[in-house]
């Protein structure tokens, strides 16, 4: 379907402002939103999918216009709590026009991690009271479901647009840059090749995993020291934290993304009431949403170096270029933590990234092992 069709259905419900978290089936939507309204009060990249209800429902109360709130299928998580205690109406019956990729679509090739959350995509929003169309390749013509749509709004419900892959097409192109001199995946090699033989990786969900385990592939080290959180978009400095005080004699490095850190913030707080000697963090900031197309966030103006101190990280440091970098994995190697470090990075990938040949469990078991000793 082209682009300009849903944005005509979306106009025609009233929906002028935007907010959300980016997500790859949706690229045409959000780039012609970009064009439309780049970053401003017109459109807001949300921290994470619940914070994005929150902001639409302070945009209702201010205007009375419900407004749009975007998503991956895996984000309806992090919103099922403001579409239930706030949205709802039996509570303050807040209408929010949603547009959600449906990613895992079952009969649809894609990664593990999104099965599940496929499978029970539309099953959650029948749970969730929440009408549906879903949009595909051939979806022309929606006016009938926005006269439904419209009556819905008028009585408080949210509604929703769910996109097939592939399904949207046409309109205007946006492009992303940076400046920054180093790629994500020379921070990570110089971060992997400094590493001891004990050190465990939690690694983000998204591109970053797929360079870490194309690293180690080209290296042939192998992958039991590194986990590969590929879903839970925001967790994987939690899962670190639960390793590094269970293994307090090993290393443990959360290989971070921006957008993921920023998703929840307050983790960094945990972590730092916590105080783990043996936890390093990194973020590698690229002020981006990369691994979705590259859709800017609110950390390319965000210092997580002076952001992590007041938070009790007991040490804080940045590197724009491989010198800085590899001077502070030196230094790094003999403090006690939990440590910091934000590494700025462009917007650069290669095209021809591999994806993980082993399964999720598989992964589990080597890791799990590596944790125990049997591979020391």
């Amino acid at each position: 379907m082209d682009v300009k069709n849903l944005f005509n259905a979306i106009s025609d419900l009233g929906g002028e402002f935007f907010t959300g978290v980016p997500d790859s089936l949706l690229a045409h939507f959000i780039d012609n939103i970009i064009v439309r309204h780049g970053i401003s009060k017109r459109h807001i990249v949300a921290a994470n999918e619940g914070a994005a209800v929150g902001l639409a429902a302070g945009h209702y109360l201010a205007t009375g216009c419900p407004a749009v709130v975007y998503m991956q299928n895996s984000g309806i998580g992090n919103a099922v709590n403001p579409i239930c205690s706030l949205l709802s109406e039996k509570v303050y019956a807040i209408p929010v026009i949603f547009v959600i990729g449906w990613r895992g679509e079952p009969g649809v090739k894609d990664e593990p991690q999104h099965a599940f959350q496929g499978e029970v995509t539309l099953q959650l929003l029948d749970c969730l009271k929440i009408p549906y169309v879903v949009i595909n390749e051939d979806t022309q013509d929606l006016g009938r479901e926005t006269g439904e749509f419209k009556k819905h709004i008028g009585n408080g419900r949210p509604v929703a647009f769910v996109i097939r892959k592939d399904a949207l097409s046409g309109g205007s192109k946006a492009e992303y840059t940076s400046m920054a001199e180093m790629s994500r995946e020379r921070v990570l090699g110089l971060i992997l090749g400094s590493s001891g033989d004990s050190d465990v990786f939690v690694c983000t969900t998204g591109k970053l995993s797929r360079e870490v385990y194309d690293i180690r592939e080209q290296n042939e080290a192998g992958h039991k020291s590194d986990f590969l959180t590929v879903g839970s978009m925001g967790h994987c400095i939690m899962i670190a934290y639960g390793i590094a005080i269970s293994k307090p004699e090993r290393r443990v490095f959360c290989l971070d993304g921006d957008g993921a850190a920023l998703m929840h913030l307050g983790s960094l707080a945990v972590v730092g009431a916590g105080q783990p000697q043996n936890l390093v963090h990194v973020v590698i900031n690229n002020g981006a949403h990369e691994s979705v197309g590259g859709i800017p966030a609110v950390s390319a103006n965000l210092n997580f170096k002076e952001v992590a101190l007041p938070l009790k990280y007991k040490h804080s440091f940045s590197a724009a270029n491989e010198d800085e970098l590899t001077n502070i994995l030196r230094s790094v190697a003999g403090l006690d933590g939990p440590v910091f470090i934000e590494v700025f990075c462009n917007l650069k990938s290669r095209g021809d990234l591999s994806r993980p040949a082993t399964m999720p469990i598989r992964n589990r078991d080597e890791f799990m092992s590596f944790l125990s000793g049997e591979h020391l």
